[in-house]
Parts: C-alpha cells; structure tokens; sequence
C-alpha cells in the first residue's frame, strides 16, 4: 500500500455522467491486481472532505485509470481536474478477484453500470476468454465493451429500457445462460449493486457453481480502522463473523455472505 500524490495525465467524458482519469501511479500500479481499489483525495477539497474509493479499471506502463460517475460534490470536483492537476491515493488496497484456478471452466462476468471497470481488468489478467453479461438502465450505461470486444469476448448486454440488447435486467441474460450452459460450467464474477450481487449469488447457489462478488459499502479510511464497512460473513465451518469490505474484501466468494 502506497500514499502518493498522484498528477494527472488526462481526463475525458466517457458519456454525459462518467468520467476517465489516468494518473501517473509506477508504485500502485506495480502491484494492482483486479477488484482492487483506491482511495483518493482531490486536491481543492477541504481538509474534512473524505476521500472517494474507486476499483482500478487499468494499470500499466506506471499509469492508474479510473471510471466514476459523477453523482455529487465531490465526484463534481474531481470532474474539474486537468492535466498537471494532482491527487492523493492511497493504494492498491482490499483484496481482489482470482485470476487462476479455473481449471476447465468458463468465466462468467456480470456488470452493473460501471461495475463493468475492474471487470475490464480482470478480463484482461486471466488469460482466457470468457463471456461478459453488461447491464444498465439505458444504453449510456454500458462501459467499456470494446475492451471485452477486442480481447475477443462473448458480450451480450442488457438495458432496462430497452435501448440496447435484451430489454430487462442483465440477470435475464444469466439466467438464458445458466439454462443452457451453452458456454460450458462457468465461474461467476460480478460487480455491480447489492441486488444484483445478490442475484448472482443466489443462481450460483441453485446451480452449484462458484461466484466471486465484489461488494460496494461506504468505506471511510479505506484500511479497515473505522469498522464503516463491516459485513457479516461465514466461514467454511458455518461460523459467522463480521468483516471489513474495505480490508478483507472487497470480493468475496458468495457462499461467505450472509445477506441481511
């Protein structure tokens, strides 16, 4: 874990409310590993302004690129930042996805929104292809498929409204799959929401598959000192605890959660 200040190589709108920035981070990204995030500090802000976690989209070649929405005051401020502009970041932390182990199965990716951006990176560490199930409200919603195209993913997409792809929850798209298993037994990764987290967790349950889900709490320190972040969990032999997102996660397998 590093606690840098970070200056900013570019900034540019993706769609009316998402934003990338690309910071130049060697000792983050050295060690960055997909589901991983990092929480920053924009400069500007007053000193009792918290800092904002976001999950690493890419990080390579010393260069650490995020995705965010911008939803209130301080993702608005963060959308004023220009080149030459610096930020504090503290990261990698949390622990991220697997990136082995699949031994014969077909990775599975489920988005939510901009959920979609560590699963970008993910796609990228695994080596393998796979299929990638994007959802969102509308067709501004759906990020980075051309990441998924390029590697030569299986991408299939879903919008509420209907305006690109199957009309309906992505959840439609997993559940035609996981009928057919027309991709092979798959392993099941997702971000996004709670409810859909949930979703996914449920039908790997009913179908006997693992699934890798990485949740989204309100983390403040980031570090797991200020217990903002807890969540009840089980472990193997069906006891329960209570961990921190932001430390002992932010993925974990589903069979861990207990939801509330």
């Amino acid at each position: 874990m590093h606690d840098l200040n970070c200056s900013v190589m570019d900034h540019a709108a993706l769609t009316d409310c998402y934003r990338l920035i690309r910071l130049r981070a060697e000792e983050v990204v050295r060690t960055a590993r997909p589901g991983q995030f990092v929480h920053v500090r924009v400069t500007g802000l007053e000193q009792t302004a918290l800092r904002r976690p976001f999950s690493i989209y890419r990080a390579e070649d010393g260069v650490l690129s995020l995705i965010y929405k911008t939803v209130g005051r301080g993702t608005n401020h963060m959308a004023r930042l220009v080149t030459g502009d610096t930020v504090g970041v503290i990261g990698p932390l949390g622990n991220g996805f697997p990136c082995g182990g699949l031994e014969g199965r077909v990775p599975v990716l489920v988005a939510g929104g901009y959920g979609v951006a560590p699963l970008s990176f993910l796609a990228r560490r695994l080596g393998c292809r796979g299929v990638l199930l994007a959802g969102g409200r509308t067709s501004a919603d759906l990020l980075c498929l051309q990441d998924f195209v390029a590697l030569g993913w299986d991408v299939r997409v879903a919008t509420q409204d209907g305006s690109q792809g199957e009309a309906g929850l992505v959840t439609v798209l997993l559940d035609r799959m996981l009928e057919t298993q027309a991709s092979g037994r798959p392993e099941l990764f997702a971000c996004g929401p709670d409810g859909l987290l949930r979703a996914v967790a449920e039908r790997a349950r009913a179908c006997g598959c693992r699934a890798w889900l990485s949740l989204d709490k309100h983390m403040v320190c980031g570090v797991g000192a200020c217990l903002a972040c807890v969540q009840k969990l089980r472990r193997s032999d069906g006891s329960l605890w209570m961990g921190r997102v932001c430390n002992d996660g932010p993925v974990f397998e589903a069979s861990e959660i207990v939801w509330e």
